[in-house]
């Protein structure tokens, strides 16, 4: 069974590694786009052309914080995510970021929409609209799982000084 685990492992960090060549990749792209509206000039449609650099920009930070997750949750931790105290974290990691970038990826669908025609609003609408539902649901989901920290005090204390030795810690209690 180590030798599963221990596959698993490595099978995860190659993940992490690909998440991060992705964002890697998104960043490069993103700059280029970025640099073509500035040799463009400062015009509108150079805007429209940063604006999809920040699109990509958030598809990056997506890529990277997956990465991140994963390297420390299930490689360096080993920390295999089924204690409850676990799956909200991890989950909470992992939500923060897609709210965030998805939320991005509305408002420069909405600056699109309006520069290039209203017919795309409802998508970016849609977007926004989904993005609070998954806000919503994701805040459930941590009030409604309050108390497994209270039936696994000590699964909450070893996360926090796991986090500490990573770095990532808050004031020391």
């Amino acid at each position: 069974m180590k030798m599963v685990l221990g596959a698993f492992a490595v099978a995860q960090g190659v993940m992490a590694v690909l998440f991060a060549a992705a964002g890697l990749v998104l960043l490069l792209i993103a700059a280029r786009t970025g640099w073509e509206a500035v040799v463009e000039g400062l015009t509108a449609e150079s805007a429209q052309t940063v604006i999809e650099a920040v699109g990509l920009l958030a598809a990056a930070v997506v890529a990277f914080q997956i990465a991140q997750t994963i390297a420390e949750e299930e490689v360096i931790r080993d920390a295999h995510v089924s204690a409850p105290t676990r799956v909200r974290r991890f989950l909470s990691r992992f939500l923060v970021v897609i709210v965030v970038a998805l939320s991005v990826e509305g408002v420069v669908a909405t600056f699109k929409a309006v520069h290039e025609g209203l017919e795309k609003l409802l998508y970016a609408s849609a977007l926004l609209g989904s993005v609070a539902l998954l806000l919503a649901a994701w805040g459930l989901f941590v009030q409604t799982n309050r108390h497994a920290e209270d039936l696994e005090p000590e699964a909450m204390q070893d996360a926090k000084d796991e986090d500490r030795k990573l770095g990532q810690g808050g004031p020391r209690e």
